[in-house]
């Protein structure tokens, strides 16, 4: 990796990196393990990744561990395990370093012991300065863009206005303002494991001009050789932004 290291310096890292850790229930059949021991391994990956992008000074993080489609489509009992495990991920991600943790997604239909942990580890470290950390819970792209145009419209409606004024007010840049992540740069880099090549529903909206790398390793066997390979890759693409 020391090559590698030596080729990034002074070469431009991406201020916001997405990443969708995916794989971890093939990577527990792959071992004969249970669902739940999949996604624990998971879990210690996150950890490592996140340290992985403060060291290369990323400042954003946004994680996808859990979407609105998986809250109806996923095994009762799996569920049940998966909430615990990404509660006790945030109450941990709350005491490393100086990170900053940020719960984006709706709360509708995750456990309350889920929505507490949340709610700690944002209180916990609201002024803390270091890398920012989305966690994606009970998230979806699609109902991120449907709740930004509702409160559009609520807060027009409170303010008497008509939908003849709304109409001339609506811009991308107003819609922007309030997504999950309003007032956060978009992701420059959107990372996925497992071989997978789609998005599942992740930041529609802020991935529009977003790099996207694919890496064949199930969540859990991801390397940071791995990670420092996207940012090699990152770094030779000429950016254009629909130019």
């Amino acid at each position: 990796m020391g090559r590698l290291r030596r080729q990034l310096a002074g070469a431009t890292h991406p201020h916001h990196v997405a990443m969708i850790i995916d794989g971890n229930r093939r990577w527990a059949r792959q071992w004969g393990g249970s669902t739940e021991h999949g996604h624990r391994a998971g879990a210690v990956k996150v950890r490592e990744f996140l340290t992985w992008c403060d060291d290369a000074d990323i400042k954003v993080v946004t994680l996808y561990l859990l979407s609105a489609d998986n809250l109806t489509g996923r095994d009762a009992d799996e569920l049940a395990a998966l909430t615990q495990i990404i509660a006790e991920l945030a109450d941990e991600l709350a005491g490393v370093r100086d990170w900053r943790v940020h719960h984006v997604g709706t709360r509708d239909g995750l456990p309350g012991e889920l929505c507490d942990a949340l709610s700690r580890a944002e209180a916990t470290t609201a002024e803390h300065p270091g890398l920012h950390i989305n966690l994606a819970v009970g998230y979806g792209g699609r109902r991120e863009i449907v709740d930004a145009v509702r409160r559009i419209i609520q807060g027009h409606a409170a303010g008497g206005g008509t939908l003849d004024d709304l109409a001339e007010k609506v811009t991308p840049d107003h819609i922007a303002e309030h997504l999950y992540t309003g007032g956060q740069p978009d992701p420059d880099l959107v990372i996925r494991t497992s071989g997978e090549q789609r998005l599942s529903d992740f930041m529609l909206w802020q991935s529009a001009h977003s790099e996207f790398y694919f890496v064949e390793a199930l969540g859990p066997d991801l390397r940071e050789v791995d990670f420092l390979r996207a940012l090699r890759d990152f770094a030779t693409r000429q950016r254009r932004f629909g130019q």
